[in-house]
């Protein structure tokens, strides 16, 4: 059966869905999007992911294409009508379509589509085992803060990691990890201080992020925003990654450091159990 996805206004068979040619997003990747994990047929974090849809929207001077309650509504008939239990919601707004020119005319209405993809995000290899991630130069524009579609530089990296039997990348400017090419980068030191960078226009603001931050002062966890070396990294205690579909995964090796003992650490293995745990797919347990 046809996956069920959002275009122009309509819930329709993914090969009827059509985009202008002239769609800004498609032209100049004017646009920005959110993807939502989904687990148990339930969308997990969605408020930090709505506002930080609508706040890159807000960076680029897009209007809001709904409001919250209808984009919820939206990704809640996308999982119904595809049968969603696992995997993700992906959305994507933008500016609108107008005849290509960098600069475009006032009151052009946003593009707003949404599709879901199954997928499993429990129990995967990559957090069970851990995963190995390459270091590379940032090569992304100045303003990563911004959720926008303009994606080819972490295309690029994760091409060549991947072709060098990397399972993910970690960028790095100045020597400092900015972050992961698409996820959030952990390291913890040997007196189990957590450490990520503080959230600027260097970083996306992550919404798995945000929820673990919570989650290690509520269990009286040492979380400390701060820039941190490749250096650090290297011979940091453990290491792990975040974002919306890998939930928490363990670092094991970055570049050619093995991190720890080559195993996920039990700092990491412990975050893992209170997300999902917040997220109530996980019994509550005593730790």
């Amino acid at each position: 059966m046809s996956r069920i996805v959002y275009c122009a206004g309509k819930f329709v068979p993914e090969d009827q869905a059509h985009v202008s040619l002239f769609d800004r997003g498609f032209l100049f990747g004017d646009g920005v999007y959110e993807v939502t994990a989904v687990i148990r047929g339930k969308l997990i974090d969605n408020d930090l992911h709505l506002a930080r849809f609508r706040r890159s929207l807000a960076e680029l001077a897009i209007p809001m294409p709904a409001t919250f309650e209808e984009i919820e509504n939206l990704q809640q008939t996308l999982i119904t009508r595809n049968g969603l239990t696992e995997g993700t919601v992906y959305l994507q707004a933008t500016r609108g379509e107008a005849d290509r020119d960098f600069l475009y005319p006032d009151g052009l209405k946003p593009t707003l589509v949404g599709f879901t993809q199954a997928k499993k995000l429990l129990g995967t290899r990559a957090q069970e085992e851990g995963i190995a991630v390459a270091l590379v130069p940032d090569p992304r524009w100045a303003r990563r803060d911004i959720k926008t579609v303009m994606l080819l530089g972490q295309v690029l990296v994760k091409r060549d990691a991947r072709a060098a039997g990397f399972g993910d990348v970690w960028l790095t400017q100045e020597g400092q990890i900015t972050e992961g090419a698409s996820s959030t980068a952990y390291i913890v030191t040997d007196d189990n201080r957590i450490l990520t960078r503080g959230n600027s226009r260097m970083i996306l603001p992550g919404c798995t992020r945000q929820a673990l931050l919570r989650l290690c002062d509520r269990h009286g966890l040492t979380f400390e925003e701060r820039s941190f070396t490749q250096t650090e990294a290297e011979t940091a205690a453990e290491a792990f990654q975040t974002s919306a579909s890998s939930l928490v995964t363990p670092v094991v090796r970055i570049g050619d450091a093995v991190i720890g003992d080559g195993k996920p650490g039990p700092l990491t293995r412990l975050l893992q159990s209170y997300y999902l745990e917040a997220a109530g797919v996980l019994e509550t347990t005593s730790h």
